[in-house]
């Protein structure tokens, strides 16, 4: 067979519509980025494992890579794939790097991002990292491609055969390190929502936190305002055995058959899960809960992602697509932009709604009135 030359293999792709040399390597680079950005991920889940965020913060300052490796009990042989690890993270700006006190040799301190990633931090995220970069996460993404032939609400379910609810209902490790994710997020709002949100919870006396786990969020909102009571609605599985207060209390049911009855609702992070339809069930439901309050200002109040806004920054785009992407793979939900927000509220029979845009970062805080 007559080799081609690497001049008219080149001729032949630029007339696919690449009109140079460099706009066609720049294209194979692309390709390579996003066919190898997993090993991110990957990198930042070895880190959390290993417990370098919580060496480095134990010693109090910067670790070289010899006194890492020591501190971590590596493997001697293994000192150069540890330094192509902590290079790929500093690359992601998980670590710095900064000349050693004793010495010319380099040593590798945190971040912003990776004291977030410190275990015993009572805002620490380490957590959530592992459990969304679990296996039982990650797995479904092989079948997404199957999913589109196949009857199946989700690839998680095309994967188990089952949806996360279910599995988490009868796998008890899944349940226990999905609900600890969870509550990780938990702690980091809710000071913030306290304390840039007051005015959302100002003169509620009930409320209660649909899907709110064990309880993290309706607890610090309830100690924030002291005539407030909450009430926790989830799942059995999720609050048995958890004690509640004279200001919190824990009922497990189905928020689809029943939600406590309250002057406000709390989702947070619920409704993305769920399809157009679902979450239309749930509103519904709201709105039930609220209809018996005798107080004026009921509502429903919902934090999460609005898309769409042409004016934010590409990666933050990039970050709300990327859990939009989850949630297909993983659920049934999805994020949606203000259109799409507001086609959920009037559905359900609701007639105003109010938007606080990005007081917890991505997430925006919608309150929703009958």
């Amino acid at each position: 067979m007559k080799k081609v030359s690497s001049t008219r293999s080149t001729n032949m792709a630029l007339l696919n519509g690449i009109e140079s040399t460099q706009e066609l390597l720049d294209a194979q680079a692309h390709v390579w980025n996003q066919t190898f950005n997993y090993i991110n991920s990957m990198s930042l889940k070895c880190a959390v494992q290993l417990g370098i965020p919580d060496a480095i913060h134990r010693h109090g300052a910067p670790l070289t890579l010899s006194q890492l490796a020591d501190v971590l009990s590596i493997n001697k042989t293994k000192s150069d794939g540890l330094f192509r690890l902590m290079r790929i993270l500093v690359q992601s700006k998980f670590f710095d790097k900064v000349k050693a006190l004793s010495g010319e040799e380099e040593a590798y301190c945190l971040t912003r991002a990776s004291r977030l990633l410190v275990r015993d931090e009572p805002l620490s995220m380490e957590t959530f990292v592992v459990a969304m970069v679990d296996p039982i996460f990650v797995d479904p993404f092989h079948h997404v491609g199957e999913w589109f032939g196949d009857d199946h609400p989700s690839p998680f379910f095309t994967k188990n055969g089952r949806n996360v609810w279910d599995y988490a209902g009868v796998e008890q490790s899944f349940n226990q390190l999905f609900n600890e994710a969870m509550a990780t997020d938990a702690r980091l709002v809710t000071g913030i929502l306290v304390q840039e949100c007051k005015q959302v919870f100002e003169g509620l006396e009930t409320m209660v936190d649909v899907g709110g786990g064990t309880g993290i969020v309706a607890r610090g909102v309830a100690a924030a305002f002291p005539g407030l009571k909450c009430v926790v609605l989830d799942l059995p599985h999720v609050v048995a055995g958890l004690e509640g207060s004279e200001k919190l209390s824990f009922v497990g049911g189905d928020m689809f058959e029943f939600i406590p009855h309250a002057n406000a609702v709390f989702l947070k992070w619920i409704l993305h899960d769920w399809s157009d339809e679902e979450c239309v069930s749930i509103l519904k439901k709201c709105k039930e809960a609220i209809a018996g309050s005798n107080k004026n200002g009921k509502k429903v109040i919902i934090v999460d992602m609005i898309v769409g806004d042409e004016r934010e920054e590409d990666k933050t785009t990039e970050t709300k697509l990327l859990f939009d992407s989850m949630m297909m793979a993983a659920l049934t939900g999805k994020e949606r932009s203000e259109k799409e927000w507001a086609n959920l509220f009037y559905t359900s029979g609701f007639q105003n709604y109010n938007i606080t845009p990005y007081p917890l970062g991505l997430r925006s805080v919608m309150e929703v009135f009958p």
